[in-house]
């Protein structure tokens, strides 16, 4: 919460320091772009990174990063050599440092507590984050009124060193493999592999952007409202501010209560129709006590949603491909925030803001409504730990794990009677095939023998198919065995691996 916070007075501070250097409104936008671009462009490569490397050490070079940049801005500042162009690339710089971090927080939530306090562990995070937003930029704002903005960037590089010193503290267990790590390119296409075949995590992915995109007028709004459908001054603006982060405290507290009586689903619909309702009230009622309530509820289903998304995400994925998954679910949501912002300050410009939050708050009933039919999948036992029930490959010859392609073939005998059931059980092994490591997969059978099937697949190195044994998990164990009753040969399925030879030049 603390270096949130610094983090939200940076933000205030480089604006203001734009607007001292430059008049024009390109620039001082610029700014915003700047801080956020990163998040796009590095968001699947630090997901990726955050998932081959030490996730510690990463944590402890981007502090350590951001340090740096941020003192950088201060001495820069204070010594009068800032300009327009050297801001934005140091805010770009910066931008880097919280692109990188971000997917390695919520990658390692897991790892700090069991999985019966992950919920609370998530809504406290997102309790951190909304109290920074309402409350950073108005120390900030005071602070660059009293002294200027160079003070706020050496602010915020202390504020790094202090979570650098907490984050080198910590001793996380070692992940141990046999095998070299993923090249950075093959940890992309494999954190894209995963995605394109869970459909757990698209789910995820859509209800986030479906709600997101259309809750961010409230927050894009809000502001213009006060000022000048209110006719609030900044410290009215800013207590309506601080009613959504104290509904998001008072949510995160009521949650684990709320999740006892409710499924995920129930939550994200439920928070969804109230933040709809806040944002009508925002649009339409006058009174500063009904709208601060109607704010703090609307706080308390924010945590709400976003909390049950988070959830949802963090128990569908595996610790192997957490880092690329959460990081895509990063990008959706900053993406959706940003450019559900630029969207709803068009239509306010172009039909009224009370208009633009009525249509948010539609938008958000009708999203519910389209998205309902994908549900939500959060079970706490869902076991998603490696099982390593796999043997070893008969190895006779050398090969190196860059070998490959690689060809995997699993023989059964079925019963022409349950082939029909067989087939179907092979669907969702073929699923889990091609989301922990196979490029190709088919299901073929014998001419000349009926009751013979081969399920055969292939991956793109050695490698790969030797991480396919790291990254099996208990669930995808229970799916194999489903599909091995169907198995009626008097010895298990004949499993066999080919590798590819060069031919001779």
């Amino acid at each position: 919460m603390v270096s949130n916070i610094g983090s939200w007075m940076q933000d205030v501070g480089e604006s203001w320091l734009m607007t001292s250097l430059t008049l024009s409104p390109v620039l001082v936008a610029l700014v915003e772009t700047a801080g956020s671009l990163p998040v796009v462009l590095a968001a699947l490569p630090a997901g990726a990174l955050a998932d081959i490397v030490d996730r510690r050490r990463l944590l402890i070079v981007m502090q350590v990063w951001m340090v740096i940049v941020a003192t950088a801005m201060g001495v820069m500042t204070i010594a009068g050599h800032m300009t327009t162009g050297r801001l934005l690339s140091l805010t770009f710089l910066l931008g880097i440092g919280s692109a990188v971090s971000n997917p390695v927080w919520q990658a390692i939530t897991p790892e700090l507590v069991p999985s019966e306090d992950l919920p609370a562990a998530l809504s406290l995070g997102g309790v951190a984050v909304n109290i920074a937003r309402a409350v950073g930029p108005a120390i900030g704002g005071l602070i660059i009124a009293a002294s200027g903005p160079w003070i706020v960037f050496f602010i915020n590089a202390v504020s790094f060193l202090a979570v650098f010193f907490v984050v080198y503290r910590w001793q996380p267990a070692p992940r141990t493999s046999k095998l070299p790590p993923e090249e950075i390119i093959s940890a992309m296409r494999a954190g894209t592999r995963y995605l394109r075949h869970s459909p757990e995590l698209q789910t995820v992915l859509l209800r986030c952007a479906a709600f997101i995109v259309c809750a961010s007028a409230l927050w894009a709004l809000l502001p213009q409202q006060a000022r000048r459908g209110l006719g609030l001054s900044s410290f009215g603006y800013g207590a309506l501010l601080g009613c959504l982060g104290i509904g998001a405290i008072a949510g995160a507290w009521l949650l684990p209560s709320l999740r006892a009586r409710f499924a995920t689903n129930q939550l994200v619909a439920g928070g969804s129709i109230i933040f709809s309702l806040s944002a009508i009230a925002l649009a339409y009622v006058h009174s500063f006590l009904f709208l601060a309530i109607a704010l703090i509820v609307a706080g308390i289903a924010w945590i709400s949603v976003l909390a049950s998304l988070n959830v949802a995400a963090q128990t569908a994925t595996p610790s192997w491909v957490r880092a690329r998954v959460l990081a895509v679910y990063l990008l959706v949501f900053t993406g959706g925030l940003a450019g559900g912002s630029a969207l709803w300050g068009f239509v306010a410009g172009r039909f009224g803001i009370s208009n633009a939050l009525l249509i948010s708050a539609v938008g958000l009933l009708t999203g519910l409504l389209f998205t309902w039919r994908y549900r939500l999948v959060a079970k706490k036992n869902l076991s998603l730990a490696p099982s390593m029930h796999w043997p070893e490959p008969v190895m006779r010859i050398e090969s190196e794990p860059r070998d490959g392609p690689a060809i995997t073939s699993v023989e059964y005998r079925i019963d022409p009677k349950n082939a029909e059931e067989f087939l179907a059980a092979l669907k969702d092994l073929k699923r889990i095939r091609l989301r922990d490591g196979a490029i190709r997969w088919n299901v073929l059978r014998d001419s000349a023998d009926p009751e013979r099937y081969l399920e055969v697949f292939v991956t793109e190195s050695w490698g790969e198919h030797l991480r396919q044994h790291e990254r099996t998990t208990a669930e995808d164990k229970k799916v194999e065995q489903r599909v091995q009753t169907f198995h009626i040969g008097a010895q298990p399925p004949k499993i066999t691996h080919l590798i590819a030879e060069e031919l001779p030049r």
